[in-house]
Order: structure tokens, then C-alpha cells, then sequence
């Protein structure tokens, strides 16, 4: 049995009076982690650190992981802004400096679902840390940014009328009211998801994983995310789509974690090779 530590941290942000919250799940917390390696999981629109298959994934990884609630979000500090990306670009940057400074860590991994995986893409293309990532998974990442319009005619009477959409949602059991201005979709639509073509660290090898009845985010998405990262070298991109699953892989999420530790696994031994994953079935297809 690994000894694991859960570590509830209170992070406290440079733009503003706010903190962040998350979860720092340590194997053997008493060794040295100077250097130590750790992995970033980064939650969704509306989600939360212990959505989904997060929690579930930083139980079984074979190393250290942080997962955090972005501004606003669940017990995070903050406002929150549907078309805030570049707000969760600061609270990421806070987050790794953070982990850096105080308990030494380097991160190694990042895990990301939905606008999470968009976030942590974007800090990889641009971050110094972000060159020394040996992974990412990707899971849900939506790719054609303009395609946020759609679905949203519902919006149009009460942008008229109020100047924004408000919706109700429950998150970690709680209801929780969120405002859509028009503002938020244009920042949203003009998000440069293209900056992996150009920026993306080319060491970095990648796993995508993509529902095949995902309404919220096309499949097709993750066949434009094959070719931009699959087109690299030494890093490599593995594509496994999945039959019968949605966005938020509802009732599969334990698959989920089982894919992305047996696509740890082949990365470790060395037999990674871009193309197709499938659960028990490696490399290129």
C-alpha cells in the first residue's frame, strides 16, 4: 500500500484579496521534493477539483498531484467570468509558482477537461515550465472556438433585454446561478486554440481522449488536435475515441482513469507511438 498524504492548500492570488483552493495528494510526503515531479489536473467550465474523474485520477497516480477550483469556482475565492480564460492563465501561473517556491516541485503532467485541457495548453505554449512537461491529456478539448454560438439563440431575448443570460447549474451539490454576457462569447470565440500548431512544446507527448456523442464539444475537434500534435517529433500523440460517451463521460469516468494510467504506463516503457489508443491495444493502429 502507497502512503498518500491529502493536503488541503489555501493559495493566495497577487490579483486580488482572494485564494485559491485545492488538493495536494503527496506519495511518501516526508521525502525530499526538491525537483520532485508532480501533475496538474484542471478542471472544466462550471466544474470543480473533485469533478468527474479528477479526484478519482489523483487517488491512483503513481506520483504527486495538485488539483485546484479555478477563481470563483466552488470554494475558490474570486470572481468567476464565463469568458475568463485569461483569468485562469493567471490562476495557473499562481499555482505553479506556488507549488515551486514552497514545496519545490516541478511540474511533469498536465490533465485537463474541457477548458481546463485549453488552459493548460495555452500556459505549455507560453510558460518557461511549460517546455520542461513531459505530458498532457487532453480530454473533451474543444478546438474550434467559434462553434460557442452555437445553441446560444436561447440567449439573444435577455442579452436584448437584461444585457446578459443567466442559468442555474448545480455544482458539488450546490445551486449556483451563472451570468453570460455577449462579451463572454467573444472572448471565448476569439481564443487562439491554434497557438499549439506554432508553440507547443515538441518533447511533449499527448493523449486525447474524446466522446463520440459529445454535444458540447464535436468530436471532430479531436481529430484537428491529432493533426497538430501528431505532426511532431520527438513528442507523440495518441488519439483514442470513445463509443457511446458524452462530454463529461457520464457513468464512465473509472475508465477514465483506467485509460490515462495504462497510456502512462506505455509511455514509461518506452512504446508510445502517435496514432490510435485503444484500452489494451498500443501504439499505431
Amino acid at each position: 500500500m502507497v502512503d498518500r498524504k491529502s493536503t488541503k492548500l489555501h493559495i493566495p492570488h497577487p490579483a486580488g484579496d482572494f485564494t485559491l483552493v485545492g488538493i495536494l495528494e503527496q506519495l511518501e510526503p516526508p521525502q525530499p521534493r526538491h525537483g520532485r515531479k508532480i501533475a496538474l489536473i484542471l478542471h472544466g467550465t462550471m466544474g470543480h477539483k473533485d469533478y468527474l474523474f479528477q479526484k478519482r485520477l489523483a487517488s491512483r497516480l503513481p506520483f504527486d498531484s495538485f488539483r485546484f477550483d479555478f477563481r470563483g469556482n466552488h470554494e475558490s475565492q474570486g470572481q468567476r467570468r464565463y469568458g475568463g480564460f485569461h483569468e485562469d492563465i493567471e490562476d495557473l501561473v499562481t499555482v505553479v509558482a506556488y507549488l515551486r517556491t514552497t514545496y519545490g516541485y516541478e511540474i511533469d503532467v498536465v490533465v485537463g477537461h474541457s477548458r481546463g485541457s485549453l488552459i493548460g495548453m495555452c500556459w505549455l505554449c507560453t510558460s518557461e515550465e511549460g517546455k520542461r512537461v513531459r505530458a498532457l491529456v487532453n480530454v473533451s478539448g474543444r478546438y474550434r472556438m467559434h462553434l460557442i454560438y452555437d445553441g446560444t439563440e436561447t440567449y439573444q431575448e435577455d442579452f436584448a433585454t437584461k444585457g446578459y443570460y443567466e442559468r442555474s447549474l448545480t455544482v458539488a451539490r450546490n445551486a449556483v446561478t451563472q451570468r453570460i454576457y455577449p462579451q463572454d462569447l467573444e472572448e471565448i470565440a476569439r481564443w487562439n486554440s491554434g497557438i499549439v500548431w506554432d508553440r507547443f512544446p515538441s518533447s511533449i507527448d499527448v493523449f486525447t481522449i474524446h466522446g463520440l456523442v459529445d454535444r458540447t464539444v464535436p468530436v471532430y475537434d479531436a481529430i484537428i488536435y491529432a493533426r497538430a500534435f501528431g505532426a511532431r517529433t520527438p513528442g507523440t500523440h495518441c488519439l483514442h475515441l470513445v463509443e457511446g460517451v458524452d462530454h463529461n463521460f457520464t457513468e464512465r469516468q473509472d475508465e477514465v482513469v483506467d485509460w490515462i494510467l495504462e497510456w502512462w504506463e506505455a509511455k514509461c516503457s518506452g512504446s508510445l507511438v502517435t496514432g490510435v489508443f485503444r484500452t489494451g491495444i498500443r501504439g499505431k493502429l
